[in-house]
């Protein structure tokens, strides 16, 4: 029987993280062949004792914030694992590389748009009209650099483990053995996929930012800035939704371009990528297991 827990995850170098409600695990198959295995305990948003964290968007915010804090974490592993102790970063060098990541992020998918439609807006275009612009370029973007990326070969080898991480959960909710031999028949798609909050997050955007009104193209950008919570929050509650009903008709249409987009971030993994994720799956599924290479 699968458990009634919800794991989610992520695709690392040369392996997988896996989260459950309790803690996460990282695996990676480092270069002699091995598995190595680390755990570290997780504080998800149903298992905090704040009851303002459990309050409906702001939980969004701080599921997001706790998943970028664990995904530093399980790259920084996986980086001196897969490359050898001698590449292994600090956390300074996480920080800063992970500020600059943020920084253009956001520069490119909320400032530039926003700058635009702001410019189209002051050239006489009504607002209306300008927003819609300005969330098509948004999409655009996004959509353009998940193909451009999707081209690079160590990053495609990491959407190989990200589909191995998607056919193991998909497997343990249907209940079946987890042998990489028949979890390599599950779909590498989940509705509970980051990418599937991304493309959710930039439709949001679109839909919130329009209800502010006629600005300059600076206090455009802020807004947007200020706003960018509410979008998470909203993103968050709508891909949770999805992830507790996965046969409702309603959550599977707004979830359909996600599940499309994945077919660019998730590739099939071979049976040795599986045996990654399943490594990391198990783990965190056996609270007595600590650090073990297999």
């Amino acid at each position: 029987m699968s458990d009634k827990v919800h794991y989610g995850g992520q695709a690392v170098i040369e392996g997988v993280m896996m989260a459950g409600p309790d803690e996460m695990a990282v695996a990676v198959r480092r270069p002699s062949g091995e598995i190595v295995i680390e755990k570290k305990p997780v504080r998800p948003v149903g298992k905090n004792k704040s009851k303002i964290l459990k309050i409906p968007l702001i939980r969004g915010c701080y599921a997001l914030w706790n998943s970028l804090r664990l995904g530093i974490f399980a790259l920084m592993f996986s980086a001196g694992q897969a490359c050898g102790d001698e590449d292994e970063l600090t956390w300074r060098e996480m920080a800063v590389t992970t500020a600059v990541a943020l920084v253009l992020a956001i520069g490119l998918f909320i400032v530039l748009p926003a700058w635009g439609g702001g410019l189209l807006a002051s050239y006489g275009l009504s607002e209306a009209l300008a927003n819609l612009i300005e969330g098509v370029f948004r999409l655009a973007v996004f959509l353009g650099y998940i193909v451009a990326i999707s081209r690079l070969k160590d990053i495609r080898r990491v959407f190989q483990y990200h589909g191995a991480e998607h056919k193991a959960i998909n497997a343990l909710e249907a209940g079946d053995a987890l042998e990489a031999g028949i979890v390599l028949r599950h779909s590498t798609r989940h509705p509970r996929c980051g990418t599937s909050f991304l493309l959710f997050a930039v439709v949001v955007s679109t839909v919130v930012f329009s209800a502010v009104g006629d600005q300059s193209p600076l206090w455009r950008i802020i807004s947007r800035l200020a706003l960018l919570p509410v979008v998470v929050g909203i993103s968050y509650e709508l891909i949770r939704a999805a992830g507790r009903f996965p046969h409702s008709k309603f959550f599977g249409f707004l979830s359909a371009p996600g599940m499309w987009l994945q077919g660019l971030t998730t590739l099939e993994p071979d049976q040795e990528q599986v045996e990654v994720a399943l490594a990391a799956l198990q783990a965190v599924r056996q609270p007595d297991v600590r650090v073990q290479v297999v």
